[in-house]
């Protein structure tokens, strides 16, 4: 039995305190069971623009850029935008300093439609298809990544001018990660490897050809990387195959990108990438391996995006049912797996929070599902909430700014809600809600 069991009056203050570390910067909760984020009612928002609704702290976001900054003075960091992209969200970034991470023809077309400039965007992708190659060109997009030594004759073949690029290599990094977000390791999808000798020969490769200018080596072992020292021992064996070309070429290439997927803490019992001795440890690593070799240091770029923009999401859906089965009670929304994939795709889970109506009984385990027709539509599992909890009641989930949006589709027909910026007291779209008439729109029938 809990404190808040023996003296009930308790549980409204306990319902003001958030588990720290999970929630935008600025979001507060009351005692009467308001939550607030950007100075925003999130109720009220819920009122005026429907739910499910994802609300971004732009201070939230904007903080963390500049966090990063501060961390790695004379580093490179580039958002990577497939964590959360649209024009508003292209616009802070620009405004904050950073270069961006953008992985298709639509994100370069989104970023270019934000008048984020082109000379700040690098071209990623195992897979690079002639649009995707012709809209980063046409907003002269200032490198591009190679993955593979088919793109090489096929890049080669259509730059207007001499295009810098740069190969992105297998370090042979376990990220000791999820398997589904583990990159850097052999036999997988992305990058050259060094083991079979792919990136020496992608190297003497792109060095015969005029039309493209090599300038530096990427990897990215994975994402929900929590571990420096795997950071560290990435970095440490692509400065050796820095020296091997060096060797073997007589050129230093003067940049190193070793990639992102720094971890956040979903639940309060997960840790974050210690983003202080990241900023101590790798470069310093990097400048001591570049020593060792002989080599000049280059400049590092990191690829954050989940760890710019996924606490400072909360996503709010409206209660639908609540369904008491013979071992579990089980509380559908109003959204799901539709607007937060996760979930199913690799297990991630989320703490959710009842707001809108002080606390006043003892909280119980119940699991949040979704709306859709998949028993994996499945949001929090056994997770704490009110025992009176009820159809129509309100619930957020922080830690839900990334890989939400940009990963959401319209199974069942239903549509991507909408994503609202809130900072100062005000509510701003970024994205609107898709409806019933955008899904006809596409509809060729």
């Amino acid at each position: 039995m809990s404190l808040a069991d023996l003296i009930p009056s308790l549980r409204t203050t306990l319902s003001s305190r958030l588990a720290p570390g999970l929630w935008p910067e600025t979001a507060r909760a009351t005692c009467d069971g308001q939550l607030l984020v950007g100075g925003v009612d999130l109720a009220e928002l819920a009122g005026r623009f429907g739910t499910p609704v994802l609300a971004v702290d732009a201070t939230d976001v904007r903080s963390r850029c500049r966090a990063y900054r501060e961390a790695l003075p004379g580093v490179e960091i580039a958002y990577a935008a497939k964590a959360f992209l649209c024009r508003a969200m292209a616009r802070l970034v620009d405004q904050e300093g950073l270069a961006m991470d953008v992985c298709s023809g639509g994100e370069v077309a989104v970023a270019a439609a934000a008048g984020f400039p082109g000379e700040r965007m690098m071209l990623h992708g195992n897979v690079k298809t002639d649009e995707d190659l012709k809209t980063a060109l046409a907003v002269g997009v200032g490198r591009i990544v190679l993955d593979s030594l088919e793109e090489i004759p096929t890049l080669a073949a259509v730059v207007p001018t001499r295009q810098q690029v740069l190969l992105r290599v297998v370090p042979g990094v376990d990220a000791g990660t999820h398997a589904g977000l583990t990159t850097g390791t052999e036999d997988q999808k992305f990058g050259l490897s060094i083991t079979t000798g792919a990136a020496a020969e992608a190297v003497r490769r792109v060095l015969a050809r005029p039309e493209l200018e090599l300038v530096g080596l990427h990897c990215h072992i994975g994402s929900q990387v929590r571990s420096v020292r795997r950071y560290v021992d990435a970095a440490e064996r692509m400065v050796a195959f820095l020296a091997e070309i060096s060797r073997e070429h007589g050129v230093e290439l003067p940049q190193l990108d070793i990639g992102g997927g720094h971890a956040v803490a979903y639940g309060p019992d997960e840790q974050s990438l210690d983003l202080a001795a990241f900023g101590r440890t790798v470069p310093a690593a990097v400048a001591g391996a570049c020593r060792w070799h002989g080599l000049q240091v280059p400049r590092l770029t990191v690829e954050p995006g989940r760890a710019l923009v996924a606490r400072a999401g909360v996503t709010v859906y409206r209660v639908a049912a609540v369904k008491h089965g013979v071992h579990r009670t089980f509380v559908a929304v109003d959204g799901g797996m539709s607007d937060n994939p996760r979930p199913a795709l690799y297990g991630a889970r989320y703490p959710v929070r009842r707001f809108g109506r002080p606390e006043r009984v003892r909280s119980v385990p119940v699991t949040v599902v979704g709306r859709h027709c998949e028993s994996s539509d499945v949001l929090a599992e056994e997770t704490l909430l009110p025992e009176d909890i009820a159809a129509g009641d309100l619930l957020a989930v922080p830690c839900s700014g990334a890989y939400h949006a940009s990963l959401s589709s319209t199974y069942n027909q239903v549509g991507r809600p909408p994503v609202v910026a809130v900072a100062s007291g005000a509510a701003v779209p970024m994205l609107r809600r898709e409806t019933v008439e955008d899904l006809l729109h596409r509809d060729a029938g």
